[in-house]
């Protein structure tokens, strides 16, 4: 029996994703109407997962909640929670800047809510998931919280110490999500590298790969937010010899001079850096590899930031992304830095260093043109059918267009397409 519809809007990154997933399929257990779509509220129950790693999340955490403060004002909603990262971090604050929220959850406390609602928590549910993404690909998390001490990283004052799914659950739940159409599977967590060490004494995450890669239904299997220093080498051969695991790796590096590494903590120097990277290009011919770069740390002089250029530049990356830094309370950098960067400066660093990747980006999706690929087609929108191929992540990286026109194409099926054009950041193909 239905009990009414509740709205989850969910901010942030992939982790909060599957958050909000789990928390859906209470909602649905419980026998409420359950809707993911921050474009359509219309539910008289609005849950916000936010985020709070940098300033910008968290402005758009708190605009998201005035949006609803305000709706709940005009009487168009009647109860507003919010949960995850930044209610973890400043539960206290917006509790009284906030009145018209009616709880505020931590990140991991959210079980409480459905006790708020009258509702049980199912303890035998809570590996499942109610998918908010297309029926064919699903984040999975193998684990949570974070040991590293990086100087700008809020994430361990939210998350904690670093835990590990065992291998058995992890391939449990891909097991399940295999059997529900899931062909792709999105492996995530805030440091890959250091699966397992908690639980098994060593990096475990080539033989949950190797696990991955033999399950029936799964296709593809993709690789995110790896930390440079430690990191276990027999991954390559995984991802060398299966098959299924995608040539394609997301590697956050944050910055290549050894003054910002070491300002930054990141127990790595910039030659360490780069040869880790030719290793692993080396041993996986192909591969895309995707980062993220800061830029406007505290120390950051114009020399380090020269050099970063310079670096993007010789490394080419496949796939790259950047971020201003963002002085956050209860980091060591803002115990012991001053943000010494003007805003202005971090906004021409970043520019100049994403102009720097643009150019690149093209060249490299041009040298794609006449080549066949496979591409998985996640929807149609008007004339075209946007699909990706292995290289791409969803919402990330870069999408194949193919033109409507003769053969329909199936979401959630993959198909040989030849690329006929190229863009920075796109490309259009045919069958």
């Amino acid at each position: 029996m239905k009990k009414g519809k509740i709205d989850v809007i969910t901010l942030g990154c992939s982790k909060n994703l599957i958050d909000s997933e789990r928390l859906m399929r209470q909602f649905e257990a419980c026998g409420y109407e359950v809707a993911h779509d921050p474009e359509r509220v219309s539910a008289p129950v609005v849950v916000i997962n936010t985020c709070g790693f940098i300033n910008d999340a968290k402005e758009e955490s708190i605009r998201i909640i005035l949006e609803m403060g305000r709706a709940k004002q005009q009487g168009k909603i009647s109860r507003l929670y919010v949960m995850g990262c930044l209610s973890e971090r400043f539960a206290a604050e917006l509790r009284s800047e906030l009145p018209e929220v009616d709880k505020f959850y931590g990140k991991f406390d959210w079980k409480q809510l459905l006790s708020d609602l009258g509702q049980t928590y199912s303890a035998n549910l809570e590996a499942e998931r109610k998918l908010s993404t297309p029926g064919h690909y699903a984040y999975i998390k193998v684990s949570e919280g974070c040991n590293r001490s990086c100087s700008f990283c809020s994430i361990p004052l939210m998350t904690g110490k670093y835990c590990s799914r065992t291998k058995e659950d992890i391939l449990e739940e891909a097991r399940r999500l295999a059997a529900g159409g899931v062909k792709e599977l999105q492996v995530v967590a805030q440091d890959l590298t250091y699966y397992g060490y908690d639980l098994y004494g060593k990096a475990a995450l080539p033989e949950l790969v190797e696990g991955l890669s033999e399950l029936d239904g799964i296709e593809w299997i993709r690789l995110h937010y790896a930390y440079p220093a430690n990191f276990p080498w027999d991954l390559l051969r995984v991802i060398r010899e299966r098959d299924k695991v995608c040539n394609y790796l997301d590697i956050a590096l944050q910055h290549i001079s050894d003054n910002m590494l070491s300002k930054m903590r990141r127990n790595i120097s910039g030659d360490e850096t780069i040869s880790l990277l030719d290793r692993i290009r080396r041993e996986v011919p192909g591969i895309h590899l995707r980062t993220t770069l800061m830029v406007g740390h505290p120390g950051e002089t114009e020399s380090d930031f020269r050099r970063l250029v310079d670096f993007v530049r010789e490394m080419r990356f496949e796939r790259m992304g950047a971020f201003m830094y963002s002085h956050e309370e209860g980091t060591w950098s803002h115990a012991h830095y001053s943000d010494d960067v003007s805003a202005e400066t971090k906004q021409e660093r970043l520019d100049l260093l994403m102009s720097v990747q643009e150019k690149i980006s093209a060249e490299i999706q041009a040298s794609k043109e006449g080549q066949t690929f496979k591409v998985i087609i996640d929807r149609e929108e008007r004339d075209y059918y946007i699909g990706r191929t292995e290289y791409d992540s969803p919402e990330v990286d870069p999408e194949v267009l193919i033109e409507k026109g003769g053969e329909r194409l199936e979401n959630g099926r993959f198909y040989p397409i030849r690329i006929q054009k190229s863009e920075a950041f796109e490309l259009y193909g045919a069958r």
